[in-house]
């Protein structure tokens, strides 16, 4: 079913009242379980509870014992910005306009992030701190998205969705001077170092000691943040919740290492993915059925018992709505930083399928911020001097072939292209029509000049600005009880309100799901918000309530 099929199925407003409604007649709400993210950023599956022999992750490992390690989740894109914005809405960048790198784009308005319908059925969502959707975040998406966010901050007999981020892996660290990177990784002790000489470099990689030290300065980092992790659920534990929170951990993107971060191969795209739900998964449970990012929010809504909105293109993959097994997983390449680029993929459980639109760039194209990197540093002083070749020297061909095939099974690094082996044509030709099939149902944007696209969007370079928020009635003075109902003349706009007073970003707004009712004197304080768009001024509504007979 393509978007443009389901896009007018059912508007926001009436989503969340059915979520509010599903929950009112739930026999029981309170043992609705209690779901905790734990992401980092830009790290594969190097863990050693994926196999690996270098990495030092105990407390990662202890988290994969005691739930389920899957062992085929890849993200739709292999740098943040547009992963996440796949992550938050269970859609594909290329489909809803945050495909290229920090564009902060207009989503059609159809689209939320899938917090607001947890927070309509009554969870209480906190996220520290780390947003970066590629589009601006929502004041409806979190009761609290900040440095101090934590479950401890939710209100008691309610449940909570609380995402802690962690940025320790992020690719800037690997490359901090070496005083600066040692106090980043104080924590660690001198046997939980790891010896560059013991790295075993994918063949892609020159082997000098400046590589290697990468290297082993990204195994570091993940140590360090496996006693993050560590740290949050023996807070978990301490706090009496571990039994009744489902706990995911992830990474929203591969490596942050030159031909992983950014590139849609596996070491850009696969991640890590842990899930421990006492008493629903088995503990030890290896699971290898293909899963894309986009599935966590609606499987997090699967878990809470949530109606899934049917735009979202995300399948879930636990809970009561769990979906089958997915046949293929999806990515995408657009602009990165300051260059172009569009590359496609689509892959299942052994082959993948690469569609270079731009064949005619290199893949070495400078990137301001990559160019950063030592390994990178190191790959072009030895491709310059004519030092490279084989598999090391593929990044630094002048084009691109039209499209790339590789058996993952046998080739986990794909270096060897089998697109114009005969004996793979069969193989080429479905992935080819999987691919065209995909582009077509889900209206990739990808093709469409960036310069055209927001002009669409966002006319002479300007976000519309939403509505001014209207309410009914728009105050007064009244007897006993008033019903207020909120509503704003932007299409897709979602509404928050508040009694409180302060600034507006030190208090707490509630998401509008519905007729707001007033016992006593209240100024209400109302602001409304399409995504992608600038946010509306605050209206105020003044409401003088006196008990009846006074």
């Amino acid at each position: 079913m393509t978007i443009r099929r389901t896009i007018l199925r059912m508007t926001p407003v009436v989503v969340l009242l059915a979520v509010t409604t599903a929950w009112a007649r739930s026999p029981d709400p309170q043992r609705r379980p209690n779901i905790l993210w734990i992401s980092c950023e830009d790290i594969s599956p190097d863990l050693g509870c994926y196999g690996s022999d270098y990495a030092i992750t105990p407390n990662l490992d202890r988290l994969a014992a005691e739930g389920v390690r899957y062992t085929n989740a890849f993200t739709v894109a292999g740098v943040c910005a547009p992963s996440r914005s796949g992550i938050i809405t269970g859609m594909y960048p290329t489909s809803i306009g945050t495909h290229h790198m920090r564009c902060r784009g207009v989503p059609p308005e159809y689209v939320k992030c899938f917090t607001e319908y947890l927070r309509a059925a009554g969870y209480y969502c906190v996220n520290n701190v780390k947003t970066d959707y590629n589009f601006p975040t929502p004041r409806t998406a979190w009761d609290e998205s900040s440095r101090r966010a934590h479950w401890r901050n939710c209100p008691p007999n309610m449940p909570f969705f609380c995402v802690i981020n962690f940025t320790i892996t992020h690719e800037s660290q690997i490359r901090l001077p070496d005083r600066q990177f040692w106090q980043r990784t104080a924590a660690l002790q001198p046997s939980e170092r790891h010896d560059p000489l013991r790295a075993v470099l994918p063949p892609y990689y020159p082997d000098t000691p400046r590589v290697r030290q990468d290297w082993a300065r990204y195994h570091d980092l993940i140590t360090a943040l496996d006693k993050e992790v560590g740290r949050v659920l023996r807070e978990l534990e301490e706090d009496g919740l571990a039994d009744e929170t489902v706990v995911f951990f992830w990474s929203d993107h591969g490596r942050g290492l030159p031909r992983a971060k950014r590139w849609i191969y596996d070491s850009g795209i696969r991640v890590p993915l842990i899930v421990r739900w006492p008493g629903k998964i088995k503990p030890g449970t290896v699971d290898d059925r293909l899963i894309s990012l986009i599935d966590l929010g609606p499987t997090v809504l699967s878990i809470a018992g949530v109606p899934i909105p049917e735009h979202m293109q995300g399948k879930p993959f636990l809970g009561p709505a769990a979906a089958a097994p997915r046949q293929y997983v999806f990515a995408a390449r657009d602009r990165m930083d300051e260059s172009y680029d569009i590359i496609r993929a689509v892959r299942d459980r052994r082959f993948k399928y690469i569609r270079n639109y731009e064949p005619y760039r290199p893949y070495a194209q400078r990137i301001a911020y990559m160019e950063l990197m030592p390994t990178m540093q190191e790959m072009r002083r030895l491709w310059a001097a004519g030092k490279l070749s084989g598999a090391r020297a593929l990044y630094f061909r002048p084009t691109k072939p039209l499209e790339e095939l590789y058996d993952t099974w046998t080739d986990p690094h794909e270096v060897h292209n089998l697109a114009d082996d005969p004996a793979y044509r069969d193989v080429l030709q479905r992935l080819r029509r999987v691919h065209e099939n995909w582009v077509r149902e889900t209206g990739d944007l990808g093709l469409i000049p960036e310069g055209q696209l927001w002009e669409r969007l966002k006319p002479r370079g300007q976000a519309p600005r939403t509505a001014t928020p209207t309410a009914d009635p728009p105050g007064g003075n009244f007897e006993g009880r008033v019903h207020v109902r909120l509503a704003c003349p932007t299409p897709g706009a979602s509404i928050a309100y508040t009694t409180e007073r302060g600034p507006a970003h030190r208090v707490h707004w509630k998401l509008y799901t519905g007729p707001i009712v007033l016992t006593d004197d209240a100024v209400l304080r109302v602001r409304a918000i399409r995504y992608g768009y600038d946010e509306s001024e605050e209206a105020r509504f003044d409401f003088r309530v006196r008990a009846p007979g006074r």
